[in-house]
């Protein structure tokens, strides 16, 4: 039995839809089952990773794990899945990461908290593999809205530039790597993965990508920081997680967000999809 946290989100989802589409059985960790719609195949519990109590009967019969979790109490919650995941002899986790966690400079909020969950699976003697993508593909979902009405998208640090990844693409990489029957000579024990799309793409050029997909013409209108942290609070984004989105999002001016990696092409034996892929899959909703 494989264990997927964070399962209703667009990464946990892909990850489920993957792993039941590769024939392997799937529980999801959710803290509100009624509402999680996962297909009838997936085995769904409720616990809470904040609420270590309601851990070990989630736990009970798996034997390897996809762990997603966010957050300012991500470290709390990974520590909390990894002690109660050796407590039931699960052999293998695979978590979701930040691709910014290796670097020393990287201090503020998001890989600061990924940097202290990957400790603490390390600390666990569970067997691990750590994959890190620089950026997410379906973040362009947050256009959605003045696309649609204004044939607008407004983004900040329009000369930065990121080989996001399609989450399809994550899904895939956590799949090949949760259903290796041989974990041992897989090479993927104890390793650590860098996940990009195939180009980095600044939000004018993803503008471009999706004005084609759509058929009509979109312009890119870059905002300042302090107005693209304001839109993120009438979101509904507290203050912690939208300083932390805003940290991380300045990241696209360093080299380092631009780099494409080969890890997906190498584990998955195909090249990540393009924007260009992604776009014209969520089409409908840009529409």
């Amino acid at each position: 039995m494989i264990l997927v946290t964070g399962a209703t989100g667009i990464v946990g989802r892909a990850v489920v839809d993957h792993l039941l589409a590769a024939g392997a059985p799937v529980r999801a960790l959710t803290r509100r089952p009624d509402t999680a719609a996962l297909p009838a195949a997936v085995d769904v519990v409720r616990a809470d990773p904040g609420e270590p109590e309601t851990l070990p009967a989630a736990l009970k019969g798996v034997d390897r794990m996809f762990l997603l979790t966010a957050g300012p109490y991500l470290a709390a919650y990974d520590a909390n899945l990894a002690e109660a995941a050796a407590d039931a002899g699960v052999t293998h986790i695979v978590k979701l990461s930040s691709g910014r966690v290796d670097d020393p400079a990287a201090t503020d909020p998001i890989p600061t908290w990924h940097r202290a969950g990957e400790r603490a699976i390390r600390g666990s003697g569970i067997p691990w593999t750590m994959v890190r993508p620089l950026g997410f593909m379906s973040n362009a979902l947050h256009w959605s809205h003045t696309v649609r009405t204004q044939d607008t998208v407004y983004a900040p640090f329009g000369h930065g530039r990121i080989a996001a990844i399609d989450p399809a693409d994550i899904a895939a990489v956590a799949t090949t790597i949760l259903t290796e029957p041989r974990l041992a000579e897989s090479g993927h024990r104890d390793r650590t993965y860098l996940l990009s799309g195939p180009e980095p793409l600044s939000p004018a050029e993803q503008t471009e990508i999706l004005s084609d997909v759509l058929g009509r013409s979109l312009r890119y209108a870059e905002t300042s920081p302090a107005e693209a942290r304001d839109a993120l609070l009438r979101f509904g984004v507290d203050d912690t997680m939208a300083n932390a989105i805003m940290a991380l999002r300045a990241t696209a001016l360093e080299a380092f967000t631009s780099v494409v990696h080969p890890d997906v092409e190498q584990i998955t034996g195909r090249a990540p999809r393009s924007f260009h892929d992604w776009a014209r899959e969520h089409r409908a909703v840009f529409i």
